[in-house]
């Protein structure tokens, strides 16, 4: 099993994706991949974890420890406009900081994500976009370099992680409603104080769903 856990750390980096993210894509708590690497806990991956990220990442299953009659199959790989759905990935940046000014928004790459997992997530691969976060204010949640995926889907406001323009400038943030038409844009990192807004004054890009980061 030695192997299967290097190997999947070894997925993990190329793909620029952290085992955080891959944790809570087949449905496991956040340190669940770390544990299983890094203390040997679990002893080996359940079976439909196993098959799920070898489907993510194309490989067979053997190479995550999986027995060979039951490996990944790439002959037998789903068809790309039916089993996956790319999503662009924009050359914007969304300040944890101070704020930068948005510039062009045509994709320069995509992000490839399972159309059935999108599904299981309840999100349309047509209103989603990747982008940069850059700045420190939303650490340790967000760290400068990580890419994060924004639903454009125009669902209801709820507090959470939005990516928002503000005047000229874009910006990740917790964005909480205090009422009276009033937002606060929040700051993981507490050394960056509260901004208050007007709602007028901002627009809500989309809701942050998922992150790719490097560990």
């Amino acid at each position: 099993m030695s192997n299967a856990r290097e190997r999947l750390l070894e997925l993990s980096r190329e793909r620029g994706s952290s085992l955080a993210a891959l944790s809570e894509m087949i449905g496991r708590n956040p340190s669940y991949l770390q544990q299983f690497i890094r203390k040997g806990s679990p002893r080996k991956l359940e079976e439909q974890d196993r098959r799920a990220l070898a489907d993510f990442f194309g490989i067979s299953e053997s190479e995550l420890g999986g027995p060979e009659e039951k490996s990944y199959n790439p002959a037998k790989k789903l068809p790309l406009d039916g089993g996956w759905v790319d999503v662009p990935r924009l050359p914007l940046s969304a300040s944890a900081g101070p704020g930068l000014a948005v510039d062009d928004e045509l994709p320069f790459d995509n992000f490839r994500f399972s159309r059935r997992w999108l599904r299981e997530q309840g999100l349309d691969g047509s209103h989603l976009s990747a982008i940069t976060v850059e700045g420190d204010s939303m650490e340790p949640l967000l760290r400068a370099g990580d890419e994060v995926l924004v639903d454009r889907s125009g669902r209801p406001f709820r507090d959470g992680i939005h990516v928002v323009r503000l005047e000229d400038t874009l910006l990740v943030k917790r964005v909480a409603a205090q009422g009276g038409g009033r937002l606060s844009l929040l700051s993981q990192n507490l050394a960056y104080p509260p901004i208050e807004v007007e709602a007028r004054d901002v627009e809500i890009i989309g809701r942050v769903v998922w992150k790719s980061g490097r560990l």
